[in-house]
């Protein structure tokens, strides 16, 4: 039985996912994958206006099989207000 883990990377900080998550559904893990994106974002703000944030999915060989990714852009449509 094939088993996925899921990585993450926020631009700062890759974390490697553990097989012992018990992932064995490939739909399921991208799934996950998608799902943690946005607490991924919700984290990492406000820090600054430009960032990628990604949830890559690989299987028990190691390799990539699913990658989600979100950027965040954030710009002023004015002078930027002072601090």
């Amino acid at each position: 039985m094939a088993h996925y883990t899921i990585d993450t990377d926020d631009d700062d900080l890759l974390v490697e996912g553990d097989y012992g998550e018990g992932l064995t559904c490939a739909s399921t893990a991208r799934r996950m994958a998608l799902s943690a994106l946005p607490d991924m974002a919700r984290d990492k703000l406000p820090d600054g206006d430009r960032r990628t944030f990604r949830a890559i999915v690989r299987d028990d060989n190691g390799q990539e099989i699913y990658t989600a990714t979100l950027t965040l852009v954030g710009e002023w449509k004015i002078a930027s207000p002072a601090s």
